[in-house]
Formats: structure tokens, sequence, C-alpha cells
């Protein structure tokens, strides 16, 4: 038998860890990594009900309630007559971007029910013509971020309008509209109203278009979006213009930044700027019947998880018609800039290391580099009971750990060798949501790419997305309401290979987990590693409930042990499992399991 030690080393630089296809004008955006989202308009009024009857539509985005519920154009706005307009203080959402550890703020100026939160002079559809004090609320906004030192965004609807006589309504699905008549609407509010925000309220550092499909699929034209951004450009050069106004970053690299879907996280590392809009909640609008609130933890994570693969997050609010902030969002965000207060050193230009995002199972890296010092920020979804932090891929040694809260930065003990290093962690996490663990290194640490880490208890799973070389086979996610767990189908002999690190010697037990729906026991599966060959044969494992009283049943999953395994010193190792079933019989192969 041949041993495989050391073998498949693969040390590689960095690389560029900052986003190489970031433009002048966008550094600042990544630098922040934070934002506020405002949606506040007319529909604020009502809450998510018209007349007693609640939003037509389960998605419940309270702010569609002028389109939902068929309003007519005037009657809508008598909402306007619940506003507590003496209440309303655009500052007080500024102190609380602030507070909450956010560098930015974006207003819903305008959204798709066409009304205008400025003074404007197109058109009468505005607050400035509907408030006894023509109140201009871009302006107060303005004047606050400016007082308060966060930059501020702009929403506005270009695609959609259902107020303008000629704007895209959804209906018009049904009876279309003549390019000449959208154009007149382009030409009529759309440019013009764009020229007055970025002429009457000083610095505007990003507009924030809000067409969700390429444009090829909508009424406007390229020459449309082109003619809207180069008067953006003439007329506020360092203005920043996301991809939802309709082209992509591929298709236009002067496009500032990607926006992703409504609460869509990131999935993998981009070097161009993006960004995640999100919801405390599920509405952007305020909505009485909102009951779905996502914890602090469940939204800090989503910050973290974004920044890891170089992406913002812009979490939303969405005040009453006082202006309220409701408590359930302004208390998450006053805990979030707490945690921000400790910890913000690892998400303000903060970026993405290069190890796989889902390498390690406690959570995810950030990473800065300053005065010729590397750092790497551990974050710590979960807090090992063990006391024990198994940190895998990375071959340089740190020169000091501490905990980023710890002022005084005393340094934690850590052992490392080869691409591991183990950090010995104090008894009490210093968050209760996620605390963060700082590596210092004196240059960018070397990494080892496609490797197995060791988890927090000990061992090591290896899945078909984790192995090495090209990989044929179709993984089929989980599925059946999560029943059916991740694994792939083989019905011929296959060779599966994973490239691990065992960082100290010692006996490891090898378990192999699959369903087979054979009716007796054939076909061999086959794991070597070191000089050691274990062979086990298919056994069947027929089906099983998958939810009580629900009459399915699903393929049972078993782990069967395959026996033991000697690792003679700490070292690479490659691990070879060769499943063959026989006689065409399908094997549905979920992981080999390395550990005590």
């Amino acid at each position: 038998m041949r041993k495989f030690f050391i073998l498949f080393l693969c040390l590689t630089s960095s690389g560029v860890f900052g986003q190489s296809q970031t433009n002048e004008r966008a550094k600042w955006f990544t630098d922040a990594r934070y934002g506020m989202f405002i949606h506040w308009g007319v529909y604020s009024g009502a809450e998510g009900y018209w007349k007693g009857e609640k939003l037509r539509n389960d998605n419940d985005y309270a702010e569609w309630l002028f389109y939902r519920n068929q309003i007519g154009r005037e009657e809508y706005l008598t909402l306007l007559e619940r506003f507590d307009w003496d209440a309303i203080d655009p500052e007080q959402w500024v102190i609380l971007a602030k507070k909450a550890g956010m560098k930015y703020v974006t207003l819903t100026a305008k959204h798709h029910d066409g009304f205008a939160l400025w003074d404007s002079k197109v058109g009468n559809y505005d607050v400035g013509d509907y408030t006894a004090h023509r109140r201009d609320i871009v302006k107060e906004l303005a004047a606050a971020c400016k007082k308060h030192g966060l930059r501020m965004g702009l929403y506005y609807s270009h695609w959609v309008d259902w107020e303008h006589r000629f704007g895209w309504n959804h209906e018009r699905e049904l009876s279309g509209i003549a390019p000449k008549d959208y154009d007149k609407y382009w030409q009529e509010k759309v440019i013009p109203q764009i020229r007055e925000l970025l002429t009457n309220y000083g610095e505007v550092s990003m507009l924030w278009f809000d067409m969700w499909i390429h444009h090829s699929q909508t009424v406007v034209t390229k020459a449309q979006l082109l003619q809207l951004k180069s008067l953006i450009r003439s007329l506020q050069p360092d203005c920043l213009v996301n991809s939802r106004l309709g082209l992509s970053i591929e298709e236009d690299p002067d496009i500032d930044f990607k926006t992703l879907g409504d609460n869509q996280l990131g999935s993998h590392k981009e070097e161009f700027p993006w960004q995640s809009p999100g919801t405390v909640a599920h509405s952007w609008g305020f909505h009485s019947g909102e009951s779905s609130w996502k914890a602090t933890s469940v939204l800090l994570k989503s910050l973290i998880g974004n920044v890891s693969l170089n992406g913002n997050f812009m979490l939303n609010i969405g005040p009453r018609a006082n202006g309220e902030v409701p408590y359930e969002i302004e208390h998450r965000l006053l805990e979030i800039g707490q945690w921000l207060d400790v910890n913000g050193d690892a998400i303000y230009g903060a970026a993405a290391f290069d190890l796989d995002k889902n390498l390690h199972d406690w959570g995810k890296i950030t990473m800065k580099q300053a005065d010729g010092t590397t750092r790497l920020f551990l974050h710590l979804y979960n807090w090992p009971l063990n006391r024990q932090l198994p940190l895998t891929g990375i071959t340089t040694p740190p020169t000091r750990v501490y905990l980023l809260a710890d002022k005084q930065k005393q340094p934690l003990e850590f052992t490392h060798g080869g691409a591991f290093t183990n950090i010995r962690l104090p008894a009490m996490a210093p968050s209760h949501y996620v605390s963060v663990i700082a590596v210092e290194y004196e240059q960018i640490p070397e990494t080892v790419q496609n490797i197995v880490a060791k988890t927090t208890d000990g061992g090591y799973s290896m899945t078909y997305d984790k192995t090495v070389g090209e990989r044929t086979l179709k993984q089929n996610g989980r599925n059946r309401e999560g029943t059916v767990p991740p694994h792939v189908s083989i019905k011929s002999p296959q060779t599966l290979k994973w490239r691990l690190y065992v960082d100290a010697p010692g006996n490891k037990n090898i378990d192999v987990s699959y369903s087979f729906a054979g009716d007796k026991a054939v076909g061999k599966i086959t794991c070597r590693t070191v000089n050691t060959t274990l062979s086990h044969t298919i056994e069947p494992s027929g089906q099983t409930v998958g939810e009580p009283n629900q009459n399915w049943a699903i393929p049972r999953f078993l782990s069967h042990r395959m026996g033991k395994i000697r690792f003679p010193d700490a070292g690479y190792y490659d691990v070879e499992l060769e499943i063959a079933p026989v006689d065409n019989s399908e094997l549905l192969f979920q992981w080999l399991w390395l550990g005590q």
C-alpha cells in the first residue's frame, strides 16, 4: 500500500485580498461595509391595511399597497392625513444609524408610488405640496447626515411609477405602452427629478435604483439608462450607481456596485463591490401585522458573512407615520451598534480571506492589512465548550493571538504546525452573539487550498463538495423538507479523494454514511490512507418515515464503522474512498468521517 503523507501540498500566497475591481469612487463604500435603508412614504400611513383589508399579497410588502389594493391616485394621498408632521424628524433616523454603527443612510426619495419625499418642482405629487410648511425630507436628511458625519444615499424608482400617466405600471403587461409614451415619462419626470436631487441637496454619495431585472426584459431602453447615468456623472461624478439601474457590472464596468436580491446574502467572494439589502423582519415599509422578526445574531451574522466575501450589508428600517422606528428594529440595531463599538475593526475596511467560506464549522474569517501587519479576524458563532479553536489551512505561524474585545490585547496561547493552528480560548466568551479572535501575522499568511478542516469536536467531515480533483457527479442538496441530507448518487465505481492535515499522531476511527435501497449486502466500499486499507460491504439501509403522520417515506442514511487507522505523524494525508456498487445498483453517498 502506498503512503499518502505530505501529499498534494499547495502553498499559495493570498493574492489580492482587497477588491481589485473597485474604482476610486467606491473605496469609501467597501470601507464602510454597513449602512441603513429607510423605506418611508405615503404607504407608511396605512401600516399594511387599506379600509380594513390587508395588503393583497402574501409577501406583505407594505410599500406596494397602492398597486396591490388598487387605490385611486388622489385617495391614496389621504393617508398623509395620518402623519404627525410635528413629530417627524429625519435627524433621529440618522442618529440611530450612527449609534448602530452604520456609515451611510439611503432614503426612498421616490418609491414605486411615484410620490417624492422632497419639495419637487416636477409636478405636484410630492411632500412639499401636501404639507402645511412644505416639508422637504431629503433636505432635512441631507443636513442631518452632514451634521453627524454619515454619507447620504437616495433610492429612486426610475422604471416603475404608478402615478405618472406614462410610467410603467405592471398592468401594462396587459395593455402595453408605446415606447414614445414611456419616454415622455422618462424625460418629463425621471431626468428632471434626478437633476433636482443632484443639484439641490449637496453631496449625494449613492443613487440606489430598483430595476430588479435586466433592461432587456423591460420597457426601459439602454439608451435611456445611459442618458440617466451620463446625467449623474456630469452633475456629481463621485455619486455611486448600483446595478439595479438595469445595467450589470459585466455589461457596463462603469457601474459602481452590484445589488443582490432582496434579503439575498452573498454566496461567494467577488472582486467588485456588492451589497445585500436586508430587512429586520419581512416588509420594507412599516406593517403593523409584522411578526417574523430576525434575531440580532441572525442580522449580525448576515453582516459578517457578507464582509467575509467582500460584501456590504444595508439593513432597512420602516418608520411609522410619526417617524417612529419600531422597537423591534431599534433594539436590534442598537445591539449591533454595541457589538461594532467593540468589534468594528473586524468589519470596517475589512475584506475576504482566501480560504473557502465554509471551511470552518465555527464561523467566518475577515481580514485587514495595516502598518505592515496582517490581521485575521475569526468570528466565532459558537464558543467551543472544550475551549479549543482549530484553524486549518494557514501555513504561516502567527505572531500574536488575542481577543478583539480585550483592550490590553493579552495574548492567547496557541500552537502551530504545518497547516494547523490551535488556539486556547478562555472559559467565557466576550460576546453573547459573536466573539472575535484577532490573529496577527508579519506578512500575508500563506494558505493551503482544497483541504478539509478539523471540526470543533475534533474530527474531519469529508463530503463530496470537499473532494480534490474534478467533480463529475451531481450533488443533490437537502430536500424533502430537509429530511433527506445532501448526497451524491453513485451507480458505477467511483473514487473520491480528500486532503487533510492531521495535527497530531494517533488512532482515528473511520465511519461512512450512505443509503442503499438494495435487498441484500452487495458491492464494496474501500478506504485507503497512510499504509492502511479498510473494506466495507455495502449493506441495505431501507427507508424511514420522513415526517410522522405525513404518509411519505425517504431513503434511510446510516453511519457504518469501517475500522480504525493510525496516523504515525502530524502532517498532510490523502484519503481515498472507492465506492463500487454492482449490477447498476444505486448508492447514495453522504459523508466519510474521521474522528475519535
